[in-house]
């Protein structure tokens, strides 16, 4: 935790503001109505999609395998960002400046702990794929005791992240290493961050490359006459959505860690704070990006979603007469073959 030896233990946040050079004011402005009013919005929306991906991965058993309990892990990280983000637009702008230095850290804490759980989740499906295909598998024989304690070690990770500022990699006790876009993290701790994430997203393209380069290449030397083709279009389609899922968080995240390294290098030219807002905006639409790509990618998410949405109305017009719209409340999706 915070030491309160240190020379700025007791100082107000927007001490560290004013330290670094990041404007801060008690006063509200228009980007700060802005902030507020579709940020809230935003974030509801990734709420309540997310929480619609999840129950569809719990009553659909079709996805009742090792990948799909993975993404619907994704699904509650790109949730839990969206609460993140919910508790981040009601602390910032003019809120920022009555803040207690406890509650920044919480604030940029939940931040972390949902990207360090994204990273972790993508890095364990890209090994779960990889295991997988190679071994010419549509699903892995992984257990569901094994990807119950993985899911485990994902979100104990994030947590660990999450606390490593408050627990002490910060400038609190160091003014002189205080970087500007959040000011009271140290610029070694942004520099570490920034490249682990960044390192992390490299390994991932290259593994999810490797992969999509083997299916296609076996895809086209197998026979028509069998049933592999078949095979390995399923295991290109669920690639191709998992390459998207990917492609959109790295195009999401890579700009707001890049300025993070900018920043930790001390980069006064490139004029961090300016991009800084626009870069968060981005991170944040990957977690609305997720469930229309699942439901733009998998007609059996599709249906899913569908049966969820109609459920009010089938509750309600199950028990009317012939000439009412009637539901079968005894429908059921079909287990996998």
């Amino acid at each position: 935790m915070l030491s309160n030896t240190c020379e700025a233990y007791n100082k107000p946040v927007f001490f560290f503001y004013n330290e670094t050079g990041k404007p801060i004011s008690s006063e509200w402005r228009p980007q700060d109505f802005v902030v507020v009013g579709l940020g809230i919005p935003i974030c509801v929306f990734i709420i309540l999609a997310n929480m619609m991906v999840i129950a569809a991965f719990i009553i659909n058993r079709h996805f009742h395998y090792p990948i799909y309990y993975l993404l619907g892990n994704m699904a509650a990280a790109d949730l839990f960002a969206g609460v993140s983000y919910l508790y981040l637009v009601f602390h910032t702008g003019p809120w920022t400046i009555n803040l207690t230095m406890n509650e920044w850290f919480i604030r940029g804490a939940l931040i972390n702990m949902s990207l360090t759980a994204s990273v972790v989740n993508l890095l364990a499906v890209a090994v779960e794929r990889h295991q997988t295909i190679f071994t010419m598998q549509l699903h892995s024989t992984m257990t569901k005791w094994r990807v119950v304690m993985l899911i485990v070690f994902i979100w104990l990770m994030a947590i660990v992240m999450g606390l490593v500022p408050i627990m002490g990699w910060n400038c609190v006790c160091d003014l002189s290493t205080c970087c500007s876009v959040a000011p009271l993290y140290s610029r070694s701790f942004l520099m570490f961050w920034a490249l682990l994430n960044l390192l992390a997203f490299f390994i991932m393209v290259a593994v999810y490359t490797r992969i999509f380069i083997y299916v296609r290449r076996r895809s086209q030397e197998m026979s028509p006459h069998t049933d592999q083709p078949s095979h390995n279009q399923t295991v290109i389609s669920l690639m191709k959505t998992m390459s998207m899922i990917l492609g959109a968080f790295v195009i999401c995240w890579t700009p707001g860690l890049v300025i993070l390294l900018l920043d930790g290098l001390s980069c006064s030219k490139c004029e961090v704070l300016k991009y800084e807002k626009y870069c968060l905006v981005l991170a944040e639409c990957n977690s609305l990006v997720n469930p229309i790509i699942y439901s733009f990618r998998d007609k059996d998410m599709r249906t899913t979603f569908k049966r969820i949405l109609c459920f009010p109305w089938r509750r309600m017009h199950q028990h009317e007469g012939p000439s009412g719209i009637r539901f079968d409340p005894e429908y059921k999706l079909d287990p996998p073959g």
